[in-house]
């Protein structure tokens, strides 16, 4: 079979995985949890190591979010722990979440992470997944660019209000350059609703309403 990516909206593949914490079941795990899985290139190199950096320094507010993390590439689980080392080492800085050892291949290659025009190392993906198991996002950056993961932080927390309040999340939220921090009201689905929208809501059109969270 093919590999590709798993969609949005689809069930994280079930998988057993040989990690720096020792071999843990995806998606189970995690379950009631938030999770995050970010591969990279490889161990050892310098766009990398500030990656892990910047996730752990955001460690805490991910977690205060019911939200892990686990890291993903195509190394060794000595060649992991190595690294993690080094980090903590040389930058003082413990990465305290676990890194999928795939030295295989096997888990890449199901969740297709291996670019064909980049070799056999991983690219730098992102998995959002739900408490469900659930695929709620997923980021595809190229090895040469590092990711932001203020904008990660930012995923997060705008499902969590999504999916609380039933509302849209706006463009830069929630510095949105048209409605600051305030949502956006799904559309109006019959004529009866689109007329009454504008009568409880702050609207530029029947189809374009929003409102401060409660």
């Amino acid at each position: 079979m093919e590999a590709r990516i798993p969609l949005i909206g689809e069930k994280f593949p079930e998988m057993e995985v040989v990690t720096t914490h020792g071999k843990i079941k995806l998606p189970e795990a995690y379950e009631g949890k938030w999770f995050i899985l970010f591969s990279h290139p490889a161990d050892f190199t310098p766009v990398c190591t500030t990656e892990f950096v910047a996730f752990q320094k955001r460690y805490e507010e991910f977690r205060k979010l019911n939200t892990e993390l686990i890291g993903l590439s195509i190394d060794q689980v000595f060649s992991h722990i190595k690294w993690v080392e080094w980090i903590k080492d040389n930058l003082n800085v413990e990465i305290e979440f676990p890194i999928i050892a795939d030295d295989t291949g096997a888990v890449a290659n199901r969740l297709g992470l291996v670019h064909p025009g980049k070799g056999t190392n991983t690219v730098r993906a992102v998995f959002i997944v739900d408490p469900k198991g659930i695929i709620r996002a997923i980021l595809y950056y190229p090895q040469e660019l590092g990711r932001n993961m203020d904008e990660i932080l930012r995923m997060i927390k705008g499902f969590l209000v999504s999916d609380e309040h039933g509302v849209a999340i706006p463009a830069n939220w929630p510095e949105n350059e048209l409605i600051g921090d305030e949502v956006i009201i799904p559309p109006a689905a019959d004529v009866k609703t689109a007329e009454e929208r504008p009568k409880k809501y702050d609207c530029y059109d029947w189809w374009f309403c929003h409102k401060k969270l409660s």
